[in-house]
């Protein structure tokens, strides 16, 4: 059967990096200057976190060297679960770590896919 949606696909791959990157820079932003409720980051490594959340979610949310900047988000929230949740237990529904598994993944994918349409390249 034929997908009547294949032929928007880079339009849709375009809107997921999108959100996907603006969603992960405001992760970033709630650490550094307490947007949106956030509190600041305390420790060197929350610092550190949040200044690859801001800086990665911008470069793949425009599409400059989206693929690279993907690569390290999708490291970090690796490194996230396995530091975090992990310890809280091994499924990340129980753990809390649903999320950063979903953004690890996602991410992979844009690493591996590159910028697509609508981007600065």
């Amino acid at each position: 059967m034929r997908n009547p949606f294949g032929k928007y696909a880079d339009r849709f791959y375009a809107l997921m990096r999108i959100v996907l990157g603006l969603l992960f820079l405001c992760h970033g932003a709630q650490k550094l200057i307490s947007m949106f409720q956030g509190t600041l980051a305390p420790a060197p490594l929350m610092i550190a976190a949040g200044l690859i959340e801001l800086i990665c979610g911008s470069l793949v949310a425009v599409g400059l060297w989206a693929s690279f900047a993907a690569f390290i988000a999708s490291g970090q929230m690796a490194v996230a679960y396995f530091m975090m949740h992990l310890p809280r237990g091994f499924l990340p529904i129980n753990n809390g770590g649903e999320l950063a598994v979903l953004y690890c993944f996602a991410f992979l994918y844009i690493a591996a896919r590159g910028s697509g349409p609508f981007a600065l390249k």
